[in-house]
């Protein structure tokens, strides 16, 4: 499976406005709901109660926030760019400015922890994320992950 098989167009965001936390998996959760068929505000709702139990900002200017949910078939990725960086509470302290949103079904936890490490590795990729960070549009989102991107 490849990231770009399950990001839908719709839910790369190259221009958030969000400026914190909430707002961002706000902002991210709106296509993302949409595409998989969900209530935003369901969906809202699953990523903050995955937040209190530990932030999901990485480090590295990177966000993942991510749950698992009932009424979706399959795992949904969302991406989002924030040019001038939100508090997310990462482990290094510093803003994030990269983020893929992930849910998977409630029953899913290998494909979920399988999509992670993927994301996780495309990222750590730093001409990956340089480029990432400077993609002016969505096309060149995906033409930056698609040389990357790979089966697994």
């Amino acid at each position: 499976m490849k990231i770009l098989d399950k990001l839908p167009q719709a839910a790369i965001l190259c221009d958030l406005t969000a400026r914190d936390k909430k707002t961002v998996i706000e902002e991210m959760a709106l296509p993302v709901a949409k595409a998989a068929g969900v209530g935003h505000e369901e969906l809202v709702r699953v990523l903050m109660e995955r937040e209190r139990l530990g932030s999901t900002g990485i480090g590295g200017g990177i966000g993942i926030p991510h749950g698992k949910m009932r009424g979706i078939d399959d795992l949904i990725l969302g991406f989002g760019l924030s040019r001038q960086g939100v508090e997310f509470e990462s482990m290094d302290g510093k803003p994030a400015h990269l983020f893929f949103l992930l849910v998977t079904p409630e029953d899913s936890a290998g494909l979920h922890l399988a999509m992670l490490a993927r994301i996780s590795r495309l990222l750590k990729n730093d001409v990956v994320k340089d480029n990432l960070l400077d993609a002016p549009n969505r096309e060149r989102v995906i033409s930056i992950i698609s040389e990357v991107d790979e089966d697994f």
